[in-house]
């Protein structure tokens, strides 16, 4: 497939009269991660943390081994681009060079919320392009778990698995951002038990990811329990969705309710230590203010499988196919020196060699 050469800016196009509340709510979300300051007011907690130098490391840099098999598919970094966008024209634009560049450099990949094509069957297309595009990555389908509430069942996860030809499902929870928004879907009672029959009845692995706070102990104890195959923990220290929410607040009230929540949240790295402790076999996704290799390394050896970055890659997509390869490769590079100067030939001795800092 041809890449996509024109840049483009998010806010040029006015919203069509015909345009969905989704629809609409997906373009905001573009803009103003593009345009303003969304960060959490907390910290990722991995600044507490270092690899001990080697200084006679005894490996050759070429052969250090980042691939590995995830759900079947081979990858050749522990990359995740996490779950971004969808939904409007822009959204699929930026899917496309996305999706492109994880074809190239070897990644895996997961898509926004698709509920707006589930909706709007016109929007299938700016999903449907990842998988036109990147015909051999591991790629995510993604719906809120709370829309099991509202009316969403096993018929519309397997549509939204069959739209992108997925690998696997991923169900986010986002209580926080759904109460600081307006109108926002707040019944999550009663959402594990609807997670576990789809655990059971779809025929891909179902993935459970936060949005940016984190996951406690007693959530990961639950979600195991549920049948899930991995969990993307989502840690805050990184982009803060009620940041983004009080960007697009309608009143002064809801703007400053979303506001009070800046620093909430449970910091990436004591999520994923939350996981290792509550649930030892668990396939663990790190997310949530990575902001470049060396964090990913940090995020392998206190147990992930994956390190999960978005606003790098959004803003590299919003510029061209070949600004996300670019960022991609240095991405891998970073987490190849981390392991040569650190003394690991492959992932799985990171482990090993990550000290604690003493605060």
């Amino acid at each position: 497939m041809p890449k996509v050469a024109r840049d483009f800016d998010p806010s040029e196009k006015s919203t069509p009269p015909t345009q969905s509340r989704i629809d609409q709510r997906k373009a905001d979300h573009i803009k103003i991660n593009l345009e303003q300051d969304v960060r959490s007011a907390s910290t990722t907690g991995l600044e507490h943390y270092r690899f001990v130098h080697e200084a006679l490391p005894e490996l050759d840099l070429e052969r250090i081994d980042t691939t590995l098999s995830l759900f079947g598919v081979r990858l050749a970094a522990p990359i995740l681009i996490s779950s971004m966008t969808g939904g409007t024209e822009e959204a699929g634009e930026i899917n496309q060079r996305l999706a492109e560049a994880a074809q190239e450099v070897g990644v895996a990949m997961g898509v926004g919320s698709q509920r707006a094509a589930l909706e709007h069957p016109e929007q299938i297309p700016t999903f449907a392009i990842v998988r036109k595009a990147a015909p051999d990555i591991l790629l995510f389908a993604n719906l809120g778990a709370v829309q099991l509430n509202y009316g969403y069942g096993l018929d519309h996860c397997r549509r939204a698995v069959d739209m992108i030809q997925a690998d696997a499902l991923i169900l986010h929870l986002n209580p926080l951002q759904e109460a600081v928004q307006a109108g926002g879907d707040t019944d999550f009672a009663g959402l594990a038990n609807k997670i576990e029959g789809i655990c059971k009845k779809l025929k891909v692995p179902v993935i459970v990811k936060e949005v940016g706070w984190g996951i406690s102990e007693r959530t990961a104890k639950l979600l195991a329990e549920c049948g899930v195959a991995a969990i993307d923990v989502a840690g805050a220290g990184g982009t803060s969705w009620s940041q983004v929410e009080m960007h697009r607040a309608p009143d002064e009230f809801t703007r400053k309710l979303a506001a009070t929540f800046v620093g909430w949240g449970i910091p990436t790295a004591d999520s994923i230590l939350n996981v290792k402790r509550a649930a030892p076999g668990m396939t663990v996704f790190a997310s949530g203010g990575l902001k470049d290799g060396l964090d990913i390394a940090k995020c392998l050896a206190l147990g992930a499988s994956l390190g999960g970055m978005a606003g790098q890659f959004l803003k590299a997509a919003a510029v061209s196919t070949e600004k996300v390869v670019e960022m991609m490769k240095l991405t891998k590079r970073q987490i190849e020196v981390t392991m040569f100067a650190c003394g690991a030939r492959g992932i799985g001795e990171l482990k090993d060699r990550l000290a604690k800092i003493e605060r």
